[in-house]
């Protein structure tokens, strides 16, 4: 078994698991793979990944795992009640692989009941796929690489915060386990702050690290708002939902410049800070710095997540850049988790692509990372978020 606990997962989908149950619980919801590398080859991967689901789908809470997440102060009694109850839905996930050796997966069901599938269907990919094509992988060089990065956040101890974001995209639950281990005793905690995945969280004592992602704001777009609103919509269920806690702002589903006509004082104000995740991260950061500042706040009192693409030479270039003028945390995921010398890391992604039974995109900063099914959708959404080309 590749996943053996629920809570294998990014914290960000418990986090916006709550919301949905306390706002949208009568919302559908359908998720569609996507494998970006080009030319990757699943053929003869279907029976196991089958198996893998077959395997997620029995998976419960275990009682002090629903303990663990009790103890969490913003998580309410009554979702911990629902999650003692909760299994994956097997019926709700089909993959196939296609004579050219294309592979799909789609997950439909409940918004509710579906939402936990995307980071273990990413994560099973990710594993079965490696260990496949890389069946002796050079774990030295592995660790010596990880030692490299290491190095770098010692010699900027005063500048760098970071947390692992690796799940989804982990070489495999092993060396996810070992980095995260590997880091947790070599760097202090106001360096290394936490990860995403709440297993290991809980295992090593670490704070669990996530807000929100794109499905959150995406999903606006189908849920009886009119759709100009919609951003702001969901930007406001997730403060009546948490109060104050977890105030990280997503900023590129709509790209960046629709959200800072969104993003006005009142939200400015209310939200602790903002997530970089496509887009130019040094014209993003002083963008957001001048949006402060002409809303009269101080961005020295804001804190920008950066999380795009990242390595730890890049880690090192924004912290010295932004030192003094804004407030800097980083989430860094493949480069951390899968960083094998000589192997290609896959980027895969599982996007919300239909809510209530319509279409609904993720524009972002970087074309490449435009998700939509229905391309008249797609143009209407940018026409009436004033979206240029």
């Amino acid at each position: 078994m590749i996943i053996t606990s629920l809570l294998d997962n990014d914290f960000y989908k418990f986090t916006m698991m709550q919301g949905v149950l306390h706002h949208f619980a009568d919302i559908d919801a359908e998720y569609t793979f996507n494998c970006r590398t080009p030319g990757v080859n699943f053929t003869g991967y279907l029976p196991e990944i089958e198996r893998e689901l077959d395997s997620l789908c029995t998976l419960e809470f275990s009682g002090d795992e629903l303990d663990y997440l009790s103890r969490i102060p913003f998580f309410k009694k009554d979702f911990i009640d629902f999650l003692s109850l909760f299994k994956l839905n097997r019926a709700h996930v089909v993959p196939d692989v296609a004579e050219d050796g294309t592979l799909s997966i789609k997950v439909k069901g409940s918004w509710l009941l579906t939402i936990l599938f995307e980071v273990p269907v990413l994560a099973i990919v990710n594993e079965i796929y490696f260990k496949n094509m890389v069946p002796r992988p050079d774990y030295d060089g592995a660790r010596s690489e990880i030692d490299k990065k290491i190095a770098i956040i010692k010699n900027n101890s005063d500048t760098i915060k970071f947390a692992d974001f690796g799940t989804r995209r982990r070489h495999s639950f092993r060396w996810h386990e070992e980095v995260v281990n590997h880091l947790k005793t070599t760097l202090e905690p106001n360096n290394f702050i936490g990860s995403s995945n709440v297993f290991f969280a809980r295992k090593y004592g670490i704070k669990p690290i996530g807000t929100m992602a794109h499905e959150w704001i995406m999903a606006g777009q189908a849920v009886g708002v009119k759709l100009h609103m919609s951003q702001k919509h969901m930007l406001q269920k997730w403060t009546d939902e948490y109060r104050g806690d977890l105030g990280i702002a997503l900023t590129d589903t709509i790209t960046l410049d629709a959200f800072l006509k969104d993003f006005d004082l009142y939200f400015a104000k209310l939200y602790d800070g903002v997530r970089h995740d496509s887009g130019d991260p040094f014209n993003f950061g002083y963008k957001i710095i001048e949006h402060y500042k002409k809303l009269g706040i101080d961005p020295l009192t804001k804190t920008i997540v950066f999380s795009n693409s990242l390595d730890f030479n890049r880690i090192e270039m924004l912290a010295r850049e932004f030192r003094g003028k804004i407030n800097t945390s980083f989430g860094i995921g493949t480069n951390l988790t899968n960083d094998f010398p000589g192997i290609k890391p896959l980027s895969i992604v599982m996007k919300m692509s239909r809510c209530n039974g319509y279409p609904v995109a993720k524009i972002s900063d970087d074309a490449e990372k435009v998700m939509c099914d229905d391309p008249r959708f797609l143009e209407y959404l940018k026409t009436v978020f004033r979206v240029a080309e």
